[in-house]
């Protein structure tokens, strides 16, 4: 028997599978990631370099970026030292170590195309050496540009949501919800929101993870400018409909949003999503207003309130129940 009503039957697992979620771990993780685990798969894959460097946060980027530079002028500088430090007019290091470093910093120089010209290659095989690493170094930089520029340029979403939902009153009735924002100052057009609810029950005898869309008040809306609560009004109709939250948690009960903007910045469609489970859900609570009318009359939008809420504890009948 069905743990949740159903308006209709929906089949459609959104690519998760239908095995049951244990140990209440997340399907989606909040920043839309999935919460997989991925194993056999080789440690390196060179076809998947330009992905994993774009992508990738800027602190790791820079990290890889200034270790590949450190470990490419390290081997030209052994390099020049086993040809012979002697052929590397300039150089006055005496030791091994400033040997070293006069053949690593002329290497800096070389593969920057910077060469100041303090120390130059003599010689027919460190000239080679020296014009193979200018030669690098030109692609390397091309290279280097070319991951920066892809970084900037990729679309990527800034739309934030507020860390927990809430069962507020709603049309005489209650609503779940929650609310989103951009951090940018530019337009999102043309905002679209979808919420699916994921849960565990029994189907003939056997646990197995269901998939149900949860109907929006308003799933569209043309400009977002300011924040947007959505709402799931929670009639007879909703799976949520008389559901605590003891309840919720019983069936692992996780809610998808998936959003889809066109960003008038860069041209493109972006999207994002996030989950919440069932501890993520505030009840009895509603957001507080974000925004507000300053001295001129102008609206100003409190970022700092996104995640604030009002108890409405005074106003509900049964604490404890979701309808």
């Amino acid at each position: 028997m069905a743990f949740f009503k159903r308006k209709v039957q929906f089949n459609d697992d959104l690519g998760f599978g239908s095995a049951p979620v244990i140990k209440n771990q997340r399907v989606l993780n909040t920043d839309g990631t999935p919460n997989i685990e991925r194993t056999g798969l080789p440690w390196f894959k060179f076809d998947d370099t330009y992905t994993r460097l774009v992508t990738m946060s800027w602190p790791r980027f820079f990290v890889v970026i200034l270790t590949v530079y450190l470990i490419v002028n390290t081997l030209f500088a052994i390099a020049y030292n086993i040809v012979g430090i002697e052929n590397l007019d300039g150089a006055k290091g005496l030791t091994l170590r400033d040997q070293f470093f006069d053949a690593f910093f002329f290497s800096a120089q070389t593969i920057s195309t910077v060469g100041y010209g303090h120390i130059s290659p003599q010689g027919f095989i460190t000239s080679i050496l020296a014009a193979f690493e200018s030669m690098l170094g030109l692609l390397a930089f091309a290279l280097a540009t070319g991951l920066l520029y892809g970084r900037f340029s990729r679309p990527t979403s800034k739309v934030t949501f507020s860390k927990k939902m809430v069962i507020a009153p709603y049309q005489n009735r209650t609503g779940l919800m929650f609310r989103l924002v951009n951090l940018r100052r530019n337009s999102l057009i043309d905002v679209e929101v979808q919420m699916f609810m994921t849960f565990n029950e029994t189907i003939d005898g056997q646990l197995k993870r269901s998939f149900y869309p949860l109907d929006l008040e308003r799933n569209k809306i043309s400009v977002l400018s300011l924040n947007w609560t959505v709402v799931h009004p929670i009639t007879e109709d909703s799976p949520l409909f008389e559901k605590t939250l003891a309840e919720l948690k019983v069936a692992e009960v996780e809610i998808f949003v998936i959003l889809k903007a066109f960003d008038d910045t860069f041209a493109e469609t972006i999207h994002t999503r996030t989950s919440y489970q069932d501890e993520d859900i505030e009840m009895n609570a509603k957001f507080e207003i974000m925004h507000h009318h300053n001295e001129d009359g102008k609206t100003v939008l409190d970022y700092s309130k996104l995640n604030h809420t009002i108890s409405t504890l005074e106003n509900a009948k049964n604490p404890n129940s979701v309808s």
